[in-house]
């Protein structure tokens, strides 16, 4: 009988092999196979590093054309010193892999709608998203434009020789912890690779996004009468990037509005379209900069300032590092996943860049001979359809198919075949400009070497999307700012709306000459700057698109204080980036405290109204006053809109903070005060101030019984990681600003990257960002950075040549490249 218990001891172990080698799947997720995950020789701990470890190495690595050599310093920045080109690219493309190799792959599948082959079916409403829209259609014409590039192709193809060298050299207990978390293996790095992660900025950073869809429901919900006045093409309170009253040439072209525009599109109505992308990049995706000249500095020297406001994630965005060759010494921030450097400096020039916010996606209404899409309607005749077929691999289960009609327009990207939208049965195309052929990588290479103006303008003419304002400084004196894309020359109010997908008179009608964007150079004003907002005013002659995409209050405020500042100096810029004061606050809380009648208020409310009034109009994190602010605010905003928007069946959009402040301020009969669900009563300003502050206070009561009053807890700013897994990020950081300070940090979402650049000889510069150089999360440098940048503080940036480099009381590792 003893051949029982040794079946049954066998059937044991052979389940428990299968078991700890098998996800399991647990609630709506799977855990990892927990026997490789939790493996003493292979498994996440591994993936600890102690506080102690060091980074030494000599490596001899096939690909490597001479000796070079790479100085960590004690932030674990890699300062490069390389005799040729391709071998810097080439280590730059290690060095990406070996600190952040699985956030620039992970990001690549992401961006080419392959995110369904880690994580399975639940990747697919996001993969096919992304396939629909064209991002991989992009990234391949964009790949096309790089590699004809033979300057391009060389550092693309080095950095690509980079990353698949650290990969090959990787043994399995070093496999970056999520790869073992999602239980997956790192792939070969490609060029394509690369293009892919410059289409995931485009789609994050395209002005207005998939706002055509919302924005056509509106029009139709409302009525084009009242939707003009809901968003109005330009507000008053606006300063624009190029001041008022620069004078404009004459266009060299002018965009043909169709003869059927009144009724075909204006005042065309309908039921509406239920398309409701699954991912919608953060509508505060923006940033500032400025550039002051030595007249209005201390030193005599321009100071250039950059603050890109992105998703705050772990690991982070970018990757600091410095890149010198006999061509080069450039510093700054890169994006690992793709060669050179994105913002930053070298020993002759400055740049950074903030979003253009410019519309250069559009949509078409698409007309099909029947349900195969082999034809569709165009001028009266039906016109024959190709198509893509992308295949999506899903892990566990069956590959998903994806057929895509290609139109004349672009690809159909809502169709009867896209059953997470589209209920109403319509076939929507899109035209974006991230799918042409472009070369993004040329401009930053170029800039990485410019030495001068005209090299920046050079570096920047043939810069495509996304569109960005392109701020410059250099040591012989010069600031100026540009924006720059690929911008579409739209006749007035193209765009807004989903177009006419029959008629070819809708079609782009070109492109803005790059010389015709708008620029300054060395104004009398002493001062460039750009934070989203509109470029210009309303004589500049093409169409920039309507307000709702261009926040208006952190350039006014960048603006004010510049233009009172002399004698400027790196530290000033500090505290100016780090700015929290609410200059929406002290436009509209006196309209705010004039309509509110006390009279009517309880004791609780006028507590928190005594607060309000006394409030220094900062957004600090023990500020009380803020949060009161911010919820007064908000109610108001809902209390004016929220009976028109009430009872809407699809996505709607809903108007900027800047027209309900304006409104507020100039308009003491604003009809939209009026609440239309009670007829009988005609609302004013007084009535629905005292409704928003009332029904405020309840929140607020509910609040401080949280301890959640102050803005800092109220606000709640965390760090998250790409996994969205809370014991990887960090959270409840006590740090101040909002969406309409300088300092724009909100709950998610705030200022990536800080950066100082003082135009001296040498240069004098200074930096931070929210997270660390290692995207280790068991790395004592994997968010090493946060504390400085919670608190305002920065870093002194080490920007070296070789010889100092190697002996610095900073540096703290040295690596040497050395041909194998």
């Amino acid at each position: 009988m003893r051949i029982i218990p040794l079946i049954i001891s066998v059937a044991a172990t052979t389940g428990l092999i299968i078991g700890l080698n098998t996800q399991l799947k647990v609630g709506a997720s799977k855990t990892p196979r927990l026997g490789y995950f939790l493996s003493p020789q292979q498994g996440f701990w591994q993936n600890a590093e102690a506080t102690d470890a060091g980074y030494d190495q000599q490596l001899n690595i096939p690909g490597i054309l001479n000796k070079a050599d790479v100085y960590l310093d004690d932030r674990l920045v890699p300062h490069i010193y390389a005799a040729n080109n391709d071998d810097a690219y080439f280590i730059q493309g290690f060095l990406h892999a070996k600190f952040r190799l699985w956030q620039m792959d992970f990001q690549s599948y992401v961006a080419a709608g392959r995110l369904s082959e880690v994580i399975g079916s639940d990747g697919l409403k996001t993969d096919k998203y992304f396939r629909r829209l064209g991002m991989l259609y992009g990234a391949e014409r964009s790949l096309n434009a790089l590699e004809l590039d033979p300057d391009t192709k060389s550092i693309a193809d080095a950095y690509t020789r980079g990353v698949n060298a650290y990969i090959n050299s990787l043994k399995d207990n070093e496999i970056p912890f999520e790869y073992k978390l999602l239980d997956y293996k790192p792939e070969h790095w490609t060029n394509l690779k690369t293009a892919l992660f410059l289409k995931l900025m485009s789609f994050d950073l395209t002005g207005q996004g998939d706002a055509d869809l919302s924005m056509n429901n509106t029009r139709d919900y409302l009525g084009y009468e009242t939707f003009k006045k809901l968003f109005p093409e330009r507000p008053d309170s606006l300063d624009p990037i190029i001041p008022k009253g620069t004078a404009f040439g004459k266009p060299s072209m002018v965009a043909k509005v169709p003869a059927t525009a009144d009724s075909a599109y204006f005042h065309k109505s309908g039921k509406g379209i239920t398309a409701a992308p699954p991912i919608i990049p953060d509508k505060n995706n923006g940033s500032n900069n400025w550039a002051v000249s030595g007249s209005k500095t201390k030193s005599g020297k321009p100071i250039l300032c950059n603050d890109p406001h992105l998703g705050l994630n772990l690991p982070s965005l970018w990757y600091e590092m410095q890149i010198s060759t006999p061509s080069q010494n450039t510093y700054g921030a890169s994006f690992p996943g793709a060669p050179s450097i994105i913002i930053g400096f070298n020993d002759k020039i400055a740049w950074g860049v903030t979003n253009a916010g410019r519309d250069v996606k559009d949509f078409y209404d698409i007309t099909f001979k029947d349900t195969s899409m082999q034809e569709y309607l165009l001028n009266n005749t039906w016109v024959k359809s190709t198509f893509r077929y992308e295949q999506i691999k899903v892990k566990g289960e069956p590959d998903d198919l994806e057929t895509i009609a290609m139109t004349v327009f672009g690809p159909v990207m809502y169709d009867q075949h896209y059953k997470s939208s589209n209920e109403d049965g319509r076939n929507i195309a899109v035209r974006w400009t991230a799918h042409d052929s472009s070369n993004e990588l040329l401009t930053f290479v170029k800039l990485n070497r410019a030495r001068s103006f005209s090299d920046y303008i050079d570096a920047i003419s043939s810069y495509q999307c996304p569109g960005q304002n392109f701020v410059f400084a250099s040591v012989s004196g010069d600031i100026a700012i540009r924006q720059q894309g690929k911008f579409v020359n739209h006749w007035k109010h193209q765009g807004d709306f989903i177009q006419p997908g029959n008629d070819s008179a809708y079609l782009w009608q070109g492109f803005i000459p790059a010389n015709e964007n708008p620029q300054i150079i060395n104004p009398a004003r002493g001062f460039v700057s750009s934070a989203n907002q509109m470029v210009t005013d309303s004589t500049y002659p093409y169409y920039l698109g309507r307000s709702g995409n261009f926040p208006v209050y952190r350039g006014l405020i960048i603006n004010r204080k510049l233009a009172q500042m002399n004698q400027i100096t790196p530290e000033d810029m500090q505290t100016m980036q780090t700015d929290t004061y609410n200059v929406l606050a002290e436009i509209t809380r006196p309209k705010l405290l004039q309509y509110l009648d006390e009279k009517q208020l309880t004791i609780t409310e006028k507590n928190y109204l005594d607060t309000l009034k006394d409030w220094n109009l900062r957004n600090d994190i023990h500020e009380k006053g803020a949060t009161i602010y911010k919820t007064f605010w908000d109610s108001l905003y809902k209390q004016t809109y929220g009976d028109e928007y009430r009872n809407a069946k699809f996505r709607l959009y809903w108007p900027e903070q800047v027209t309900l402040a304006e409104a507020l301020i100039k308009d003491s009969a604003y009809a939209f005060a009026d609440d239309i669900s009670t007829p009988a009563i005609k609302e004013t300003w007084k009535d629905i101030v005292l409704i928003a502050f009332q029904k405020a206070c309840k929140t607020l009561v509910k609040e401080s019984q949280a301890n959640q009053l102050e803005w800092g807890v109220h606000k709640d700013t965390y760090i998250g990681h790409l996994l969205k897994i809370p014991a990887l990020g960090r959270l409840h950081l006590p740090i101040g600003g909002g969406a309409e300070e300088i300092n724009a940090t909100t709950e998610n979402h705030g200022p990536s990257w800080r950066m100082i650049v003082h135009m001296t000889t040498p240069i004098e510069a200074y930096a931070v960002y929210p997270g660390g150089q290692n995207g280790n999360p068991g790395s004592p440098y994997y968010d090493s950075f946060v504390d400085h940048w919670v608190n305002g503080k920065y870093y002194s940036i080490l920007f070296l040549d070789k010889e100092t480099a190697s002996h610095h009381k900073r540096i703290l590792w040295h690596l040497t490249f050395n041909k194998a």
